[in-house]
């Protein structure tokens, strides 16, 4: 007798984001070489654009597929931006950065200690996907968090100094 199937799949998690990309065989080549991700499968669909693709992050899988816009999925660079971001936390937030910048993505921002604990930085990809990349450094107390940012905000609500 076969054993049960399970709800979830080996080596997915409860939530499994699912990209649409402009050009899935490039951009799965992209999240390999700036993020460390592993295909784990690809399937054709019509004009042989990908319809689903499978890469791995860590321990976090992915979905993938070309935008086909006559069914519904579009791509952030089509639609002109993107309404949620990625948070991927890495063992060396500062590698993971120069890594992903070096093979073409976009800095948001650089790694930059965070008043909860993170080193935290962002990046856009080729196709317009937004990506935090963290590594967690310090675990302080709800106390230390809410000082910390209310220093924070300050900081950042000043105006920048100006050049003589």
């Amino acid at each position: 007798m076969a054993p049960p199937v399970k709800p979830i799949p080996d080596g997915y998690h409860t939530a499994t984001p699912a990209l649409i990309v402009d050009n899935a065989p490039r951009a799965l080549e992209f999240y390999a070489k700036a993020l460390g991700g592993r295909e784990k499968m690809r399937s054709a669909g019509p004009g042989g654009k990908i319809m689903h693709a499978e890469f791995q992050v860590g321990d976090s899988m992915f979905m993938l597929a070309d935008e086909f816009p006559d069914m519904g999925p579009r791509s952030p660079k089509t639609l002109g931006g993107t309404a949620s971001a990625i948070w991927l936390y890495v063992p060396d937030v500062d590698a993971a950065y120069r890594r992903a910048v070096a093979a073409g993505a976009t800095s948001l921002s650089a790694p930059t200690d965070m008043f909860w604990g993170d080193r935290h930085a962002r990046i856009r990809d080729p196709f317009g996907h937004e990506w935090s990349l963290a590594t967690h450094r310090e675990d302080p107390t709800p106390e230390e968090i809410e000082k910390r940012s209310k220093e924070f905000y300050a900081q950042m609500s000043k105006p920048a100094a100006r050049k003589p």
